[in-house]
């Protein structure tokens, strides 16, 4: 971590984000094409109205193309409360987009020991490759920039992105009452917790990892940054009684530039550490890829 600098403690932020109060993200009742049609024209209408003063976005005629117009929308907009009504027609849509998209079971996961034939690492490590926002583990976990607030570019093909998308909303407002409460940005190798609402999952840990700036050398520093991020993202859950199961994303490896062996390698090496001293803490802990080399770099570890 940055020098002496430390992130808010959960204990400060927890009940003014309600972290312990369970969000039923399932939309009751069977969700028509009727509503989902008629939630897309309130939830548009709104957020156009909003906009009110600048330049209007062309509206598509295809209906799939406005909702994806919504999604833009949402994603470039500052967290404040909905119009009265627009927050449930939301929920409908992002109900119905979780359904259609569907989830894995994370439990079913086949472990690092059975897949690999291995006894060399901790009997709860499974390596995953996929969408991370399809994974129903109690927790997973977001490579957050220090603002703590989201991907603010539409489309931008982050995992930060991603996952704000996917949960809605409601993880942004969060996320503003935690450094609203810290008062200075987040300083890189700690974590903060939230509910994920229409995620699969149950919660959202945030942390912020190195950036290495590109032909640069990871230094000594950078890798004790990163190794925070796992161990400080393992301790925050350890506080939540809820947590048994937990999926990593490659923290830092995307945008954030630090190489993806280096990586995993810092990673596996992080997390078996904070097993070993504290037994018994979780049943699952989740290393999830996503493309080609993310994969290989966690196969030649395992495979070795």
């Amino acid at each position: 971590m940055q020098g002496s600098i430390q992130g808010l403690p959960l204990e400060r932020y927890r009940k003014q984000i309600d972290l312990d109060i369970l969000f039923d993200s399932s939309y009751k009742g069977i969700i028509t094409e009727e509503a989902y049609v008629s939630s897309i024209y309130v939830v548009l209408s709104s957020l156009l109205t909003e906009r009110e003063g600048e330049k209007p976005p062309t509206i598509p005629a295809p209906l799939a193309e406005k909702r994806s117009l919504i999604k833009a929308l949402l994603t470039m907009r500052a967290p404040r409360p909905f119009a009265s009504g627009v927050q449930s027609h939301l929920d409908i849509l992002l109900a119905y987009d979780k359904g259609k998209k569907g989830f894995v079971a994370s439990r079913d996961l086949p472990t690092v020991q059975e897949q690999f034939g291995t006894s060399l690492f901790p009997s709860q490590f499974v390596m995953w490759q996929g969408d991370i926002t399809m994974l129903d583990a109690d927790a997973i976990v977001n490579a957050a920039n220090n603002q703590m607030l989201g991907c603010f570019q539409p489309f931008h093909r982050c995992i930060d992105n991603a996952i704000h998308a996917a949960a809605g909303p409601r993880l942004r407002e969060d996320c503003e009452v935690i450094m609203s409460l810290q008062g200075y940005l987040e300083p890189t190798g700690t974590a903060k917790i939230t509910r994920a609402y229409h995620l699969p999952s149950r919660y959202v840990l945030h942390t912020v990892g190195p950036i290495i700036p590109s032909g640069q050398v990871v230094t000594e520093e950078q890798r004790k940054q990163l190794a925070s991020c796992y161990s400080s993202c393992l301790s925050v859950a350890a506080e939540v009684d809820d947590i048994r199961t937990i999926a990593f994303c490659g923290i830092s490896t995307g945008v954030f530039g630090y190489p993806k062996q280096e990586a995993a390698q810092v990673a596996v090496e992080a997390v078996t550490d904070w097993l070993n001293e504290n037994p018994g803490s979780f049943d699952r802990i989740i290393f999830n890829v996503y493309g080609e080399e993310d994969l290989d770099a966690y196969k030649r570890i395992f495979e070795r």
